[in-house]
């Protein structure tokens, strides 16, 4: 097994057939998204972290939320927009290992962190009166640690397993960036085993928090149709309605990606969606919880106005 997967020092990333007119182009748009990105995520996480009206736990997964935001393009984009002004789509091994990783841990800790913000709201809803004692900051604290573990630990199985395949030619990665099912389909060895904790994997962390999650805002749903004051209704309903656009368009194309048998013609598609999924969505969270939130724009006009009368 050593000797074959030795004589694969790199792969090579197909990605998209483009011009290189064309790849600069695109170089400079992706460029542009991801510095918007680091920048909106950034300002989410600078205002929680100096505004202590938004210490609370719904701004505290929030930040965890910004956080993963950050990193999970920063494992990707940086060697897809250096394929793209190089006009080379060679990577090494180890760096595609640990690409890997990174893509599996953040993508699984975002899932567990959108399911213990429902979990919040669900408290804060349908139990206002016990909120404080329930989501107290310890129980933030051991839900968000667990969140983190959880993900590493399920993305470090996964590679774990890829790495004991051999992996003895072709080298050409029919993606833009090292995904792991993409990069199975070069192993020589049997892959049953690692497909099937691929699947399981899924079922763990896309439909079992989904399911839970719908449950959450199915009750929380009814809960404010309970609500007699308009104003609360419309302040709980529109604090609702952010965190499913956010799960509908995350989990949608996640599991559209991995749950979804492969097959050669939805290749291509896949490779949109993911771009979708890498670019778009980091920054959807933020114009989502800032743009729809009136406490962070308050916090924002609060944070400008110190500095004007510095």
């Amino acid at each position: 097994m050593e000797g074959n997967q030795s004589q694969i020092t790199e792969f090579i990333l197909v990605g998209f057939q483009l011009s290189k007119n064309m790849e600069l182009l695109l170089f400079g748009i992706f460029s542009l998204l991801y510095i918007c990105n680091l920048l909106a995520n950034g300002v989410i996480l600078g205002l929680i972290c100096l505004d202590p009206r938004l210490h609370s736990p719904m701004y505290f997964f929030l930040s965890h939320l910004a956080i993963i935001d950050i990193s999970f393009p920063s494992s990707n984009l940086p060697t897809l927009l250096e394929n793209l002004v190089k006009h080379t789509k060679n990577i090494s091994f180890d760096p595609c290992t640990v690409q890997m990783l990174f893509n599996l841990t953040f993508g699984s800790i975002e899932c567990l962190i959108l399911l213990a913000m429902s979990y919040d709201r669900y408290v804060a809803i349908c139990h206002p009166l016990q909120y404080t004692v329930i989501m107290n900051w310890r129980v933030c604290s051991i839900l968000a640690v667990a969140c983190w573990v959880c993900g590493f630990a399920l993305a470090l199985v996964q590679v774990i397993l890829l790495l004991r395949l051999p992996f003895c030619g072709p080298q050409k990665v029919n993606h833009f960036l090292c995904d792991i099912r993409s990069v199975l389909k070069l192993a020589c060895g049997d892959i049953w085993i690692n497909e099937m904790f691929l699947f399981a994997d899924g079922v763990l962390i896309l439909v079992g928090p989904l399911a839970l999650m719908l449950v959450s805002y199915m009750r929380i749903l009814w809960a404010i149709l309970k609500i007699q004051s308009k104003e609360g209704r419309k302040k709980a309903f529109s604090t609702c309605s952010s965190h499913l656009c956010v799960v509908g368009f995350y989990f949608g194309i996640a599991m559209i990606v991995y749950m979804v048998p492969d097959n050669s013609q939805r290749e291509e598609h896949l490779k949109i969606l993911f771009l979708f999924y890498a670019l778009f969505n980091p920054l959807l969270n933020p114009l989502v919880y800032s743009v729809r939130n009136a406490q962070v724009k308050a916090a924002f006009h609060r944070v400008l106005q110190k500095k004007g009368t510095v």
